[in-house]
């Protein structure tokens, strides 16, 4: 998992409330693999007409916002079922940082397990960054997790807090198998004494 320290992008704004996680990844998409087609399984139903042709009107397939870092959205980003997936589906589009009023409790949790960031703001304070977004198409936001400050396209810095185990695995890149892997000196002299010991 590559390390997440600080991230300044082109941001999108999605203002949509109750995005699930079958509107993310539609549950038809499950069992594909994770090749060079799964960045179009994202938002595939907003995203592409009944003929795989890319919707126009959808704004995330609009320039600027279809090559953004971020994505900006309203309350309960992520609620429904519990698919993993569709984690993966907004990092093979490009996202690295999902900021919402809400998030569902376990999107979160996959979030953060898998290198996507999810930062929880005031709902007034993402809804006056969507507007700002929408009014300046290509403005960055710039997310720093070792502060949890993101700072707006106007210079204004946004507090946010992410749990200290998940933030600390996220600045070093450590998935859960990572993070055991950089035990193995300590698993292995365990596992000699127990064997001496018995």
């Amino acid at each position: 998992m590559e390390p997440f320290t600080t991230l300044t992008a082109i941001a999108a704004p999605l203002d949509m409330s109750n995005i699930d996680t079958d509107q993310i990844l539609p549950a038809r998409y499950l069992r594909r693999p994770r090749d060079d087609r799964y960045p179009t399984y994202g938002f595939h139903d907003q995203r592409f007409d009944a003929e795989g042709e890319k919707r126009t009107d959808f704004i995330l397939n609009q320039p600027p916002f279809d090559a953004a870092g971020i994505l900006v959205a309203a309350r309960n980003f992520g609620v429904g079922s519990s698919r993993e997936a569709a984690v993966y589906a907004l990092l093979a589009m490009g996202y690295r940082c999902v900021v919402a009023a809400s998030f569902g409790d376990i999107f979160f949790s996959n979030a953060l397990k898998n290198g996507l960031l999810p930062v929880q703001l005031p709902d007034d304070v993402c809804e006056a960054l969507r507007a700002a977004l929408v009014a300046a198409p290509g403005s960055r936001l710039q997310v720093d997790l070792d502060l949890q400050i993101l700072t707006a396209p106007d210079g204004c810095a946004h507090a946010f807090v992410i749990p200290g185990f998940a933030r600390d695995c996220l600045l070093r890149g450590l998935d859960e198998i990572g993070l055991t892997l950089t035990l193995t000196d300590a698993i292995s002299a365990f596992e000699t004494r127990h064997l001496t010991q018995s």
